[in-house]
């Protein structure tokens, strides 16, 4: 049987983890989310019983960067042209009319700004809750409003004019005290599309605040996040965590995963990577030296006080690529509606109450 023949035996999204996940998302009481655009879901992964995970994936355009604001209630999610804004109500999730006390928290969409296809990676809340994006197309880190499509906050400084030309595939974003502190890019060119050249060899770091790089020379940098005062950066072409010296821009290697890592959340301990199966046909990563090993999709867990691995999640099938991980912290069965079907517009809240439509008999 070939391996397009097993897929297709397979239930969608069906997934082999090991055996001490499940009770170690009870242990830490969290969900994880995933983003996935090759699949255009998000994907939240909860614990079941201490044996077993169960999954709710939800149908999202080019599903990319997620972001959850300070008061873990509200969670934004980058789409092929759009970002929305989603708002937790459990007392909606209780009396939720196709599954009643099934969930602890239900994800309404609340707000939409219309972007446009700006090619947006990854996606912060800040101060007063304001919305930080990479917008990789036009090479800057935007704020995002009501006002424009993007008002511009910081760009690289080699780039020299604001224009749709992905000139250096700014991709990732660290924050800080509220504040975009840190940013990867796959080179340091201005010119369109000049990061294919050298993909694996050219990637920098950004000090934000500094205007200036400070490391270089890396395996495709993709999310740079800032843990416990040390920055931490995935290298997708090595397979590898590693932490950044930010005085001499060295790097030490913390775990080697192996494979195409990208997105990665920490909670307590514990820090949830992605892992990326590369497509054979995809002009820019296909045919890159370690496209071979770079055969599974799923999650490494590791504990990071020990740089071990706690755990794996493997997809066998409908899910190849991952671009975000975010954990729900204290959400043990979260939902989430889409704006693709109509089953959010029976929902209704308001400060004091919630309602959901009755149906017409």
């Amino acid at each position: 049987m070939t391996n397009n023949d097993e897929n297709k035996a397979l239930a969608p999204f069906s997934c082999q983890f090991s055996a001490q996940v499940p009770e170690l998302l009870q242990k830490l009481n969290c969900t994880i989310a995933i983003s996935t655009y090759q699949a255009g879901k998000l994907v939240f992964i909860s614990a079941k019983d201490e044996d077993s995970l169960t999954q709710l994936p939800r149908n999202f355009h080019k599903a990319m960067g997620i972001a959850e604001d300070f008061d873990q209630q509200k969670l934004a999610l980058a789409c092929k042209d759009e970002i929305i804004i989603f708002k937790n109500s459990p007392e909606l999730a209780l009396y939720y009319p196709k599954a009643p006390n099934k969930y602890d928290a239900l994800y309404m969409p609340r707000s939409t700004f219309h972007t446009g296809g700006l090619d947006i990676h990854d996606l912060s809340f800040g101060i007063n809750n304001e919305l930080y994006a990479v917008n990789t197309l036009f090479s800057c880190i935007v704020k995002i409003d009501d006002n424009y499509n993007f008002t511009p906050f910081w760009s690289p400084p080699q780039i020299d004019k604001i224009t749709s030309e992905d000139r250096c595939h700014l991709n990732g974003m660290a924050m800080l005290n509220g504040k975009p502190k840190y940013a990867t890019a796959f080179n340091n060119g201005n010119s369109p599309q000049s990061w294919r050249e050298k993909i694996t060899e050219t990637g920098v770091i950004y000090d934000i605040e500094h205007n200036k790089i400070i490391a270089q020379g890396l395996a495709m940098p993709h999310t740079p996040r800032v843990f416990n005062d040390e920055l931490y950066v995935l290298l997708s072409a090595t397979g590898e965590l590693v932490k950044i010296n930010k005085e001499n821009g060295t790097y030490d290697v913390i775990v080697k995963i192996g494979g195409f890592v990208r997105g990665m959340s920490l909670h307590k301990d514990y820090l949830f990577i992605g892992l990326s199966k590369l497509r054979k046909k995809s002009s820019t990563f296909g045919k890159l030296p370690f496209a071979e090993k770079a055969n599974q999709a799923g999650i490494v867990i590791v504990h990071l006080p020990t740089a071990s691995i706690a755990g794996k999640i493997n997809y066998l099938s409908s899910l190849d690529e991952i671009y975000d991980i975010h954990i729900l912290r204290d959400k043990i069965r979260p939902n989430i509606l889409n704006t693709l079907s109509d089953d959010y517009k029976e929902g209704l809240s308001i400060p004091e109450s919630t309602f959901w439509k009755r149906k017409k008999e």
